[in-house]
């Protein structure tokens, strides 16, 4: 199994200094990691804030700031990194946003991240057998797998529509997606003009078996 490669560049406002420690910038990531993780109930030595740092290098700093502020309000327990990733605001939805997103049977048109579509793929048994319960349960701990995954890879959210067979249901799903900048208005015109096609044949075929009945 091939292990997930970190790069850590170097900080805004590192190259005023040889060592990148005495930044402002590093020095004031360095303290409000200490201080989230004093707020969450956790002593951190300062060796050991450091190295959160270092390890959260590769991302944008003011995405690192907001996530140690949601932390600070949200997490009740150690602060690790994983804590902190999983709070970013890449463009991907949180895990319980993800699940209500999730179409439910193939008429369902959705819009996706790559991490929804697979944790999905992987659940599906279980709902189309009605453990509901159990599939949101592993679709959870996958999703959250994946995530973190691909923010280690500092992977962007690629969102893709997949069409459900429910053709007049597909531009309300199609427009909110445009709305939320998950996808081109051009692709989705795109998309309803061959919706409007599947829309005229589901109709022909429809006054042909009324026509054979008579």
């Amino acid at each position: 199994m091939s292990k997930t490669k970190i790069h850590y560049p170097q900080w805004k406002n590192r190259s005023a200094s040889s060592n990148p420690r005495r930044d402002i910038s590093y020095r004031e990531l360095v303290e409000a990691i200490t201080l989230t993780a004093e707020v969450c109930g956790q002593a951190l030595s300062r060796a050991a804030a450091e190295l959160l740092a270092d390890d959260l290098a590769d991302f944008s700093e003011d995405d690192v700031m907001t996530s140690l502020a949601r932390c600070r309000l949200e997490l009740q327990g150690p602060l690790r990194v994983k804590e902190i990733l999983l709070r970013l605001e890449d463009g991907r939805p949180g895990v319980d946003e993800a699940w209500a997103l999730l179409p439910r049977d193939e008429r369902t048109s959705v819009v996706w991240t790559e991490e929804m579509a697979h944790a999905w793929g992987a659940v599906l048994p279980m709902l189309e057998s009605g453990d509901v319960g159990g599939a949101q349960t592993v679709f959870r701990e996958l999703y959250v797998k994946c995530v973190l995954e691909a923010r280690l890879r500092r992977e962007p959210a690629r969102w893709t529509p997949s069409l459900g067979s429910d053709v007049a249901a597909r531009e309300q799903v199609l427009r909110e997606a445009v709305e939320m900048g998950r996808m081109t208005a051009a692709h989705a015109e795109q998309l309803l003009q061959g919706s409007s096609k599947d829309a005229e044949e589901v109709a022909l075929l429809e006054q042909a078996d009324i026509k054979n009945l008579h």
